[in-house]
C-alpha cells in the first residue's frame, strides 16, 4: 500500500505539469475497463461525458477520467486520452471501431495560469505516457498546478490548493481509494478536529477561519467570484452496479464537505467521479465502503493542500 488510488490493481495515475504557465491536467487510467459513476454538487461546473455515467445509460464502463485545469478549454486534454487509448485498441466497442470512454471535469485556473494556457490534447497524452501504479506526486501538480483555496477575503489572500491521494485498506483484499484536486472557494479543515489547515489570510498576516469570515456581519463578497472547484475520482475494487458506483460518487462528497468550509457554493463545480474495477466478488457493504470512501477523499484533500507550495504567492 503506498497511500493512493494506485493502491487499487488496474488504476494508474500521471501528471503533466506545465510549470511556465501554471497549468496542467492529471489522467487516472483503468484500461481494462470499470464501472463508473459521477455526482455533481456544485453549481459551476465544467465536466465532459458525464450523461455517460447515469445508471440509464448504454455504455456499460469507462478507460479513463481527465481532470485538468484551463477551465472549459482544459476538456480539451480528454481527447489527448482518447488518442493513447485508441492506439492501443481500448475503448467501447461501436462496430468497426473502438471508443475510449473518458469522462472528465475541470478546474479554473486562469487566474493563476499565465497567457491564457490551458491543457490540451498534446498534454493529455503526456500525462498518460507518465501515469505509472506507483506512488503518486502530490501538491501544485498536474490538474492543481494553477489551484488555489480560501478565496473568501479575495484573490490577494489565497493560499495555494493541490492534488492529494489516499486509500483505506478494509482487509480481504477490498480497497477503497481516491485523488482530489481541491481550487476551492472555502478553507480546508481536519475533518477529525475541525483545525483549519488552510484559510484565507487576514490583515495581520495570520490564517483565517473561512467559515467565521463568511458569517461576519461586515463581510462583504469579493469580486469576481466564480473561479473555483474541487474534483476527484473515487474507486473501489468491489465489484459494484452502476447505480451502486453512482452512490459512491454521492457519498464521496459527504468527504468534501467535512474537509472543504463551506463546499457546494454557487462558485464551486464540486464534481467526483465513482469507480468500480470489481476485481473483488461478492456483495459489497455500502456502508462500510461509503465510510471508507468519506476518509480517502478528506485525507486527499488534507495531504494535497498540505504539500502544494503554490507559486502564486511566494
Amino acid at each position: 500500500m503506498t497511500g493512493g488510488i494506485t493502491d487499487i490493481t488496474g488504476i494508474t495515475v500521471g501528471h503533466c505539469t506545465d510549470t511556465e504557465n501554471l497549468t496542467g491536467c492529471t489522467v487516472i487510467l483503468c484500461p481494462e475497463g470499470a464501472v463508473g459513476g459521477v455526482d455533481v454538487r456544485g453549481s459551476a461546473p465544467g465536466t465532459r461525458e458525464t450523461d455517460l455515467l447515469r445508471p440509464q445509460s448504454h455504455v456499460p464502463t469507462v478507460n479513463a477520467f481527465m481532470l485538468s485545469g484551463g477551465s472549459a478549454y482544459g476538456l480539451a486534454s480528454a481527447t489527448g486520452v482518447m488518442n493513447y487509448l485508441q492506439e492501443r485498441g481500448i475503448g467501447y466497442n461501436a462496430g468497426s471501431i473502438q471508443v475510449p470512454i473518458v469522462p472528465a471535469a475541470i478546474i479554473f485556473d486562469q487566474g493563476v495560469a499565465r497567457s491564457n494556457a490551458y491543457p490540451g490534447e498534446k498534454e493529455g497524452y503526456q500525462a498518460c505516457l507518465n501515469a505509472s501504479d506507483g506512488p503518486i506526486e502530490e501538491g501544485n501538480v498536474g490538474a492543481a498546478t494553477g489551484a488555489t483555496v480560501a478565496k473568501l477575503l479575495g484573490p490577494q489572500n489565497t493560499q495555494p490548493g493541490g492534488v492529494g491521494s489516499a486509500s483505506v485498506d478494509l482487509g480481504d483484499g477490498l480497497v477503497v481509494g481516491a485523488i482530489v484536486v481541491v481550487n476551492a472557494v472555502g478553507g480546508i479543515y481536519n475533518p477529525d478536529d475541525g483545525r483549519i489547515i488552510s484559510g484565507p489570510r487576514l490583515a495581520n498576516g495570520e490564517m483565517g477561519d473561512s467559515i467565521k469570515e463568511l458569517l461576519a456581519i461586515d463581510y462583504v463578497s469579493p469580486q469576481p467570484f466564480g473561479t473555483n472547484t474541487t474534483i476527484g475520482v473515487v474507486a473501489t475494487n468491489a465489484t459494484l452496479s452502476k447505480v451502486q458506483t453512482n452512490q459512491l460518487a454521492a457519498v464521496a462528497h459527504n468527504g468534501v464537505a467535512l474537509a472543504v468550509r463551506p463546499a457546494h457554493t454557487p462558485y464551486d463545480g464540486d464534481t467526483i467521479f465513482g469507480l468500480a474495477t470489481g476485481n473483488i466478488k461478492g456483495e459489497p457493504d455500502m456502508t462500510r465502503i461509503g465510510a471508507a470512501v468519506v476518509k480517502c477523499v478528506g485525507d486527499a484533500i488534507i495531504s494535497g493542500v498540505a504539500k502544494a507550495v503554490g507559486y502564486h504567492n511566494q
